[in-house]
């Protein structure tokens, strides 16, 4: 397999040019930090609204965490709905789970709306169980699920077979209104609609500092009125919010196309992105040419310091696909790639304004497109006009200093690896919060 990002080699068909860098000292009414899908549904949101705009991004639009990803529009990132239940109660639940819902809503609508070719398909999303453990959190899935009205299809052992084309699993649960992406196209796509709009995009084009209202570059710097910054990987010396994010490493890999009769025998029912019940789990969907996309890790690649590029981890994936799925053993898989998702330790954005610059918003550690594209839409909303917002709740649940089990001192004597493993671990697992109202009232830690 060759290290190469598939979707860059999708934009081969995409006519427009790579946005110069910025190397001048220019004003603005408010400058979005960082073009991902945060980024990207910010500056949407504040180009409805009439802002004198201008989006900076140290790569490409989509470049970073957005255009590494799988493109699975779902709610299900990294905590299921269950988990949020257990944690918030049902009405937490109600909220946290219109975050994502609407984030699917946002791109879709956008790429309707817009018309943006980006390889977007429907697909049922399946979680599927591998073993007894899995299966009860399949059956627990499915109970929250009901509880909250969200409508949803549980496969037992003897009918997961209806849905997918393997006998190694214990139960799946199926649900409907989630979508699959080339996100990098898409990205790219919106950058379009926003140049047409009269945004100024630097591309290439790294925020080193904010100093007061200006943004600082290595060509150039932007003054604005107000500052949203969507970035990812960020340094301590950018922001001191940097503490509180860290990052996961996953790797995709993609196949040759696959055969209509390979489509079938994997997706008897028509296809679906999927993922398995594993603490290190594996994800797979097609694309709309009929490659297979199939992503995962290893407990010891996944909270790394650095990214690991070897193509070991990648390779095992693979084989445990083929194990489960022995009718598509031949199939090749051509190219992987590694990416590092910025996470919080309790798997929630964090999205605040800043106490001491209170011109200035962040929205950090998205984990899955649909939360990005909320958080960025809702920091551009309050950005521009914060009192006719109705949703300010959000601000509670994904403050800075809301709790978590292990705080971020821990990490001078244990290391950020550790101290983000066990808090990723113990929020997916064990933690119970007050509902937002106690909890605003609270410290933190």
């Amino acid at each position: 397999m060759l290290l190469q990002n598939w979707w860059y080699t999708t934009l081969l068909a995409t006519p427009d040019p790579l946005q110069p860098p910025l190397a001048a000292d220019i004003k603005a009414d408010i400058v979005v930090v960082g073009a991902g899908m945060a980024g990207l549904s910010a500056a949407l949101r504040l180009a409805d609204l009439g802002s004198r705009l201008v989006l900076l991004d140290r790569n490409i639009c989509g470049g970073s965490s957005t255009g590494k990803s799988a493109g699975f529009l779902t709610p299900d990132s990294e905590l299921d709905l269950s988990q949020i239940l257990r944690r918030f109660g049902r009405e937490g639940a109600r909220h946290l789970w219109q975050v994502p819902e609407k984030g699917v809503a946002l791109v879709r609508d956008t790429v309707r709306t817009y018309d943006i070719e980006c390889d977007f398909i429907t697909e049922d999303s399946l979680f599927l169980a591998n073993d007894r453990a899995g299966a009860d959190e399949v059956r627990e899935e499915a109970e929250a699920r009901r509880q909250l009205g969200y409508p949803s299809v549980e496969y037992g052992a003897a009918e997961v077979g209806r849905a997918i084309g393997s006998d190694a699993y214990r139960r799946a649960l199926r649900y409907g209104g989630t979508y699959g992406i080339d996100a990098l196209r898409y990205s790219q796509g919106v950058k379009r609609v926003l140049l047409e709009r009269g945004v100024r995009i630097f591309e290439s084009t790294e925020a080193q500092a904010i100093d007061g209202h200006t943004v600082r570059t290595h060509g150039g710097s932007v003054t604005a009125d107000r500052i949203v910054v969507c970035a990812d990987k960020l340094s301590r010396s950018f922001s001191p919010y940097a503490d509180n994010v860290f990052h996961a490493e996953t790797f995709l890999t993609v196949s040759a196309p696959l055969t209509d009769r390979e489509v079938y025998g994997l997706f008897p029912d028509g296809p679906l992105q999927c993922w398995d019940s594993d603490l290190v789990y594996s994800y797979w969907r097609l694309t709309g040419d009929q490659r297979l996309l199939l992503g995962g890790g290893s407990l010891l690649s996944t909270y790394v310091r650095h990214a690991v590029t070897s193509p070991h981890v990648a390779e095992r994936i693979v084989a445990k696909f083929r194990r489960k799925f022995p009718a598509l053993a031949q199939v090749e898989f051509m190219q992987y790639w590694p990416g590092l998702i910025d996470m919080t330790r309790d798997l929630f954005p964090t999205v605040l304004r800043d106490p001491k610059a209170p011109w200035v918003q962040f929205v950090l550690g998205c984990v899955g497109l649909p939360w990005a594209a909320f958080c960025g839409d809702f920091a551009a909303r309050h950005a521009r006009s914060t009192e006719t917002q109705d949703d300010h709740i959000y601000y509670r649940y994904f403050r800075p200093d809301r709790r978590f089990f292990m705080p971020l001192w821990t990490e001078r004597v244990l290391g950020k690896p550790i101290v983000f493993t066990v808090n990723n671990w113990w929020a997916t697992y064990y933690q119970r919060d007050p509902a937002p109202d106690a909890a605003a009232r609270g410290t933190g830690t």
